[in-house]
Parts: structure tokens; sequence; C-alpha cells
């Protein structure tokens, strides 16, 4: 297999196991270099495999149903792999204070559903820096936090 090859499957599996149906806390410290960036536009960039696993275990908890798939094949260069998304949740868990523009209280029984392109690099078979390009509008919209003018 190629070196695209081989990061193609390394995303694919963070694709599953991070972001997928069922949470794998364990697929951070397999996947992901020690200082890791993950980098979206409606959240703090979160830096290294304890801050990634806080983020998505509160994000989840607030979001319990929290789900996003692939729309596309995967497009891999180099050490970089890039991929398009569908995703979202209903928040019906704690108070969610993570977006950077407002927050939640609890269980608001608010749906958001938003697409996305991820660019994501890697080095060594590890993903350092997952760089994502959201329609974080239209999910700040869903949730009441932002409105149309």
């Amino acid at each position: 297999m190629s070196k695209e090859d081989d990061n193609k499957a390394i995303v694919g599996r963070w694709f599953t196991e991070f972001w997928g149906d069922t949470y794998n806390p364990a697929i951070v410290d397999s996947l992901a270099a020690p200082d890791m960036l993950l980098q979206y536009s409606l959240h703090e960039p979160r830096r290294g495999r304890e801050d990634i696993k806080a983020f998505m275990a509160d994000f989840r908890k607030a979001f319990p149903d929290l789900s996003f798939a692939g729309t596309a094949d995967l497009i891999a260069e180099g050490d970089y792999v890039v991929g398009r998304w569908v995703g979202g949740g209903t928040h019906t868990g704690p108070a969610f204070s993570d977006f950077l523009i407002g927050s939640l209280p609890t269980a608001t029984g608010r749906k958001m559903r938003f697409t996305g392109t991820t660019v994501l690099r890697l080095e060594n078979g590890k993903i350092v820096e997952e760089l994502g390009l959201d329609d974080g509008v239209t999910a700040l919209q869903q949730l009441g936090l932002v409105s149309a003018a």
C-alpha cells in the first residue's frame, strides 16, 4: 500500500471511532500524536490527547446521539487527507458552554445537523492536525444561539 492509502486508512478509523456513532476514547491514544491540534470554527482549538478526549467526552455528554459520517471518498496527497462529512446531534444532556458563541442550558432538545470539510495532516502514522471548515452558522442557528438578520 502507498503512504496515501495508509493515511486514508488511519483517517477512516479516526472518523469512525472518534466522530462516528460510537466513540472509542482509546482511538485518541492510538491514532493521535501526543500534541495533536484539533481545530473547528465552533470551538476553541484543542491540543494534546487529554484535551481532545475531554472535549469529546463533554460534547457527547451534552449531545448523546452525536455522530458524523463521511459523504465522499477521502482524498490523500502526501501527508494530507481531506474528507467531507455531515453530522450533528440532539442536545439532551447537561448544559454545554464549549461553543465560541454562546452556551446551552441543560437539555434544550434542540437539534443540529450540518456539513463540513476536514483536512488532516499525518506524520509517521499519527494524526498531528485536524483542521475543519464547517457550516457552524447553520448549527448555531439550529441551536438558537444565533438568528438570521
